[in-house]
Formats: structure tokens, sequence, C-alpha cells
């Protein structure tokens, strides 16, 4: 994949849907009832990247209020999502420790690798960083997917759609946006950004919600190249 052309084609479709008004909220991110819960590998940013991220934030803060921002726990890079989050699952459904073995023994002929996070793109309903990889991490998951293949662990790689890029959601649609044209001009104006570059020394396993939320999230491994 052509990471740049999939992260501009998807940030001129979307942005032109939101300058018309034909973006969507998500009706279940303040919904305390929500109970979809699953186990994700995560990647997280260094200091200076979110630093740099938040800076954007803060400006997107000033011209729309209401909308939901990542803060630093929360921004992630979803390296695999090995259990994808559904109504009802818990951590007593399944052997962590079994998942951890079979992670370990597939991180095991890696080392740390790089991230650049630089410029934005957009879904009708998100703003994202565009994250810039190496081979390694797309080694990573296609050595994954082979491992959780062939063994017989709840999982549920790739049924939702086989992940390729390196980009972070830091902004959520949950209102009616209240200026459209100045949010579309100030996501242009980072849209060639650079965040920041980052070695991903680990990786972290987590039980999640939909949204990655600190207050929800679980560390159950953290492994380390």
């Amino acid at each position: 994949m052509n990471l740049a052309e999939h992260y501009n084609k998807l940030y001129t479709e979307s942005i032109d849907k939101i300058a018309r008004g034909y973006y969507e909220t998500d009706p279940l991110i303040d919904d305390e009832t929500d109970n979809r819960f699953g186990i994700t590998l995560v990647i997280r940013a260094d200091t200076e990247t979110n630093a740099n991220i938040q800076h954007f934030l803060a400006a997107v803060k000033a011209i729309e209020p209401d909308q939901y921002y990542y803060q630093n726990p929360d921004i992630h890079i979803t390296l695999m999502s090995i259990i994808s989050c559904y109504n009802g699952f818990k951590l007593e459904d399944i052997h962590i420790q079994d998942y951890v073995q079979l992670i370990e023994k597939v991180l095991a002929k890696y080392s740390s690798f790089k991230i650049n996070f630089r410029g934005l793109t957009a879904s009708p309903s998100c703003i994202l960083v565009q994250g810039f990889l190496t081979e390694t991490l797309n080694e990573i998951r296609d050595d994954l997917r082979l491992a959780f293949k062939n063994s017989d662990l709840q999982q549920s790689i790739d049924k939702r759609y086989a992940i390729q890029t390196a980009h972070s959601t830091i902004v959520r649609f949950r209102k009616p946006l209240q200026n459209k044209t100045a949010l579309v001009n100030l996501v242009e104006k980072y849209r060639d950004f650079d965040f920041g570059t980052f070695d991903v020394k680990q990786i972290e396993l987590v039980y999640n919600d939909w949204y990655q939320r600190e207050r929800f999230v679980k560390k159950l491994h953290t492994f380390t190249f």
C-alpha cells in the first residue's frame, strides 16, 4: 500500500463531506452503558510528539469546544486488534498468558523501529494523524496473523478490515459542528505538519473500550525490544 496516496484519498473524500455538512457524529461516545470491550496491541508516541498533537488540539478546541478530544494517555496506534470490541466481552473469557506467550514468540525476532507522525487526514467522523511506518510493522502484523490463525485462541483479526496503516485518531465528532469552515481551514493548515518521529521500543497488550479511554484501559502486558 502507498500510504501517502491512501491518506490523501481519504482526506480528499472526507474533508469535502465535512465541509458540506455530511459528517457523522458518534452516538455512543457519551453513552455510559456502552459495553463494547476487547483486547488490542497498541503503540504509544513519545512525549514530544504528543505535545505537538496537543498544541494542534488546543487550536481545534478553540473552534469546536464540544467535540471529543484524545488526551495523551489515550493517543495510540493500533498495531493489531486481537479481539475487536464487542458487547459483553470480559477478560475472564480468555486466558491472558496464552496470548502473551504467542505474541512474545512472534516479537522475539524483531528490534525497535521508527514511526513518523506527519500531517493529518480525516474520515467523515474523525480527524486523524497520519503515521508513516517502516516495513517492520507490517511484517509483525503478518506474523501475528499467521500465528493466531494457527492457534486455537479466540481472535477476530481482520474481521472488520486488514489494518495496514499507522494512523492515530485524535478528534471524534460527537456534536454538530459549529464552524465547519474554520475547522476545515485549520486541518488544511496542518495537512503536512511534522508532529514528530519516535522509536517504537515497546508494545502494549491492553484490555480496552472502543475509544481506548484511560479510565477503562487495563494494561495486560508490555513487550519490549
